[in-house]
């Protein structure tokens, strides 16, 4: 009887166990495969400009990102190599660069943050920006300057 209790409760904890990895397995399954918004995707651009991360910076640019100044038709900077090398080029002489977000507006998949940024390529100025980000298919794939 004492043997029989026992194998009961063994085969409780087995399926218990069971479950409770299943269910883990599920959950990150689940978390890795999650979307994020449009906002979601912006703002880990800005935390990985902040931490002048470039492989996380890019990890949200389509391959074909551009970069325009608002009123002109020709991009400053078109394709993911190209972008790249200018952010990179910025985080090797940015060692103090911050973005501060003043304001932010969401618009669907349009994105409109108002920043403030110090320690561009070693200058203490502070340079006002808004920043237009279009995002598609999970990334962002314009991004437009208006400079003050």
């Amino acid at each position: 009887m004492v043997v029989k209790q026992l194998r009961s409760i063994a085969d409780l904890v087995y399926m218990k166990a069971i479950s409770f990895s299943l269910t883990f397995m599920l959950s990150l399954l689940i978390s890795t495969n999650q979307t994020m918004t449009p906002e979601q995707i912006v703002q880990k651009q800005l935390d990985t400009y902040n931490a002048r991360d470039i492989k996380g910076f890019m990890s949200v640019m389509s391959s074909d990102v551009s970069l325009y100044n608002l009123g002109e038709s020709k991009p400053i900077s078109s394709g993911n190599e190209a972008v790249e090398a200018i952010y990179q080029n910025l985080f090797d002489k940015s060692p103090n660069l911050r973005s501060v977000l003043e304001n932010r507006i969401v618009m669907g998949n349009v994105i409109i943050d108002h920043e403030k940024i110090t320690g561009r390529m070693g200058n203490d100025d502070t340079l006002e920006l808004s920043v237009i980000y279009e995002v598609k298919g999970q990334k962002i794939h314009k991004i437009t300057v208006v400079r003050n």
